[in-house]
């Protein structure tokens, strides 16, 4: 194989693989990445993982064509370290050699024959904006778990119904829906799916910004999976096995008031009152005709206090929240205004985005939070 390649180009591509492979495999060969170039000048890059893989595919200067496998993580390095000059990539017997300007690298190779081949996509397939489809997932995976021996709760739910798609994630203690539409091949298209969160939100920050995304959803046969296509890239994710839970009747049929204030003065005021608070407490909101009162602290450490303007429809009412959750939900918004709606102080409120102080909020997203009981 002998080639050359703009370095912005193959960086770019090499990065955006070599993300699939994990720190540690769980086999030495997976740590592997595929470099294929045929005649015509295209090279595709690959790496394989038994939960995701990706390829991207690019053009390049191919003066003789073939394939070669290597580490992927150390090509990264190698490349992310090169002056930014065309790159000549050369197979030597059992080494990739790399020359960019006066630079230049070696890498052994890695056994071809024992790599996997990439895993075969069918099912159903359809279009969804990418950059509707990276704040809609940046927005749920707020509320999945972390907790990796939870599956269920590690994921995101994914229903579909023809042209709509909700996602859902919960971790217990809050749960985030998010709607939003696609275009499936087939109209009447109906699926209930789950996928890792952290997978979902690496594939569409990825390709969130390269226009439509081609999305393929194949739930058939004994191992689901999804990808997801943009720009020469493909990523496939396996689809985690489960029944995820109905969450969608945790959400109030209705409230007794809500408030309305800024997000940007609140998420400020959010940030100052974590620094005072301790770990798992709360910080307060006390919501009066026209004010928020945000407090913090209770010891003789540290405390806070501060007024902000909110509009209540409803009667005054205190609720104590998790800060962090807080945070998170307000900085997953994109308007200006927040609606906090609440039944009771001991009973889930939610939290949606408004885009003028007076008018309706919006239902595309809608994060349940559960509050904290105190006793002070």
């Amino acid at each position: 194989m002998k080639l050359r390649i703009e370095h912005d180009v193959f960086a770019d591509a090499v990065n955006w693989t070599a993300h699939t492979i994990p720190p540690r495999p769980a086999l030495p060969i997976l740590a592997g990445m595929k470099l294929q170039a045929t005649s015509d000048g295209a090279v595709t890059l690959g790496a394989y993982d038994p939960e995701m893989s990706s390829t991207a595919s690019i053009e390049a200067a191919v003066d003789e064509p073939g394939e070669i496998l290597v580490n992927g993580h150390l090509l990264a390095s190698f490349v992310s370290a090169l002056p930014n000059k065309p790159v000549d990539l050369t197979t030597n017997g059992p080494k990739l050699e790399l020359t960019c300007g006066t630079s230049r690298m070696s890498m052994q190779s890695m056994e071809l024959a024992d790599y996997p081949d990439q895993p075969e996509l069918g099912g159903v397939s359809g279009i969804v904006d990418g950059a509707e489809w990276k704040q809609a997932v940046s927005q749920v995976v707020t509320a999945a778990s972390r907790d990796d021996t939870l599956p269920l709760l590690v994921s995101v739910c994914m229903e579909i119904e023809g042209e709509h798609i909700s996602l859902m994630a919960t971790d217990r203690y809050r749960l985030a829906v998010v709607d939003l539409t696609w275009k499936p091949e087939q109209p009447d298209f109906k699926a209930r799916v789950l996928v890792h969160a952290g997978r979902l939100a690496d594939i569409s920050k990825g390709l969130g910004s390269v226009g439509d995304v081609r999305m393929t959803i194949d739930s058939g046969g004994r191992t689901g999976l999804i990808g997801f296509e943009a720009a020469g890239r493909t990523s496939v994710a396996r689809l985690i096995d489960g029944d995820y839970p109905q969450v969608r009747g945790l959400f109030p049929k209705e409230s007794t008031g809500y408030a309305v204030m800024n997000r940007h003065d609140v998420l400020d005021a959010l940030k100052r009152a974590s620094l005072v608070v301790e770990r798992n407490s709360a910080v307060r909101l006390s919501l009066e005709d026209e004010s928020l009162v945000l407090t913090a602290g209770h010891d003789e450490n540290a405390q806070t206090s501060e007024a902000l303007q909110a509009h209540l429809t409803g009667e005054p009412i205190t609720m104590a929240f998790n800060p962090d959750f807080l945070k998170t939900g307000f900085g997953a918004l994109t308007s200006d205004y927040v609606r906090l709606s609440f039944t009771h102080p001991t009973k889930p409120a939610i939290i949606t985005g408004q885009s003028e102080e007076e008018g309706e909020d919006s239902q595309a997203f809608r994060l349940l939070l559960m509050p904290i009981r105190t006793y002070a």
